[in-house]
C-alpha cells in the first residue's frame, strides 16, 4: 500500500518535477562550453528526482532531458545519428533504476551520515552501470554502425566512444557527489526550520 502511495503522481511530485526539469534545461545552454557542466548537473537532478518522489518521475526527467538536448544545443553526432537519443534516454533510465533498486534504500536510511563507504560504493556501482550500458549500446555497435564511412565524423570517432562510455561515468559519479552535498544540505535546512517553528509554536 505504501509502495503504491509512493508512485502515485499528485501536485507536489508535478512540482518537484518541474523545479528539476528547469534545472536541467537550464544547464543544457552551456552543453557547448563543457559537458562536464552540463552532465553532471542532469544526473543529479535524475538521482535526486527518484530521491525525492519516486521512480517514476526519474523516468520522465530521463526520457526528457535528451530531447530538451537535442533541441537547445544540437550536437553532430546527434544530428548524423538521431536514434542516439533514445539510447541516452534508456541510458538515464538505468540509471534511475539503479538508484531505486541499489541506491535509495541505503542512502534514505542513513539518517545524518549519508557519506558512507557503502554509499559512496553504490553510487559507483549506480554510475558504472550507466556508463557500461551506453559505452556497449552507443560506443560499441550504434556509432560505428550508422556513421558512414565516408563521414568525416568518423575522424573524431574515438571521442565520441569516449563521450558516451567513459565521460558518462565520470559525470554519473560527480552528479552523486552533488546528490550527497545537496542533500546533506537540504536537510539540514528543513531541520533547522522545524526547530524555529517548534520554538516559535511553543
Amino acid at each position: 500500500m505504501e509502495r503504491s502511495k509512493e508512485n502515485n503522481f499528485g501536485t507536489r511530485q508535478i512540482a518537484t518535477t518541474a523545479v528539476l526539469l528547469a534545472i536541467c534545461i537550464v544547464s543544457q545552454v552551456f552543453k557547448n562550453l563543457s559537458i562536464f557542466i552540463t552532465g553532471p548537473i542532469v544526473n543529479t537532478c535524475i538521482v535526486l528526482a527518484v530521491l525525492m518522489v519516486n521512480l517514476p518521475c526519474g523516468i520522465i526527467l530521463s526520457i526528457i532531458t535528451p530531447v530538451t538536448a537535442y533541441m537547445i544545443a544540437m550536437s553532430p553526432v546527434m544530428m548524423a545519428v538521431p536514434a542516439i537519443i533514445i539510447f541516452i534516454m534508456l541510458g538515464n533510465i538505468v540509471l534511475a533504476v539503479t538508484v531505486e533498486f541499489l541506491f535509495k534504500k541505503s542512502f534514505m536510511g542513513s539518517g545524518n551520515n549519508v557519506f558512507r563507504i557503502s554509499n559512496m560504493a553504490r553510487a559507483i556501482l549506480c554510475s558504472l552501470a550507466k556508463g557500461v550500458f551506453m559505452g556497449v549500446t552507443i560506443s560499441m555497435w550504434l556509432l560505428p554502425t550508422f556513421i558512414p564511412q565516408n563521414s568525416p565524423l568518423r575522424n573524431k570517432m574515438p571521442v565520441f566512444q569516449k563521450t558516451f562510455s567513459v565521460v558518462q561515468f565520470l559525470t554519473a559519479c560527480i552528479g552523486f557527489a552533488y546528490v550527497f552535498f545537496v542533500y546533506t544540505v537540504l536537510k539540514r535546512a528543513v531541520k533547522r526550520d522545524l526547530s524555529l517553528f517548534q520554538k516559535s509554536d511553543s
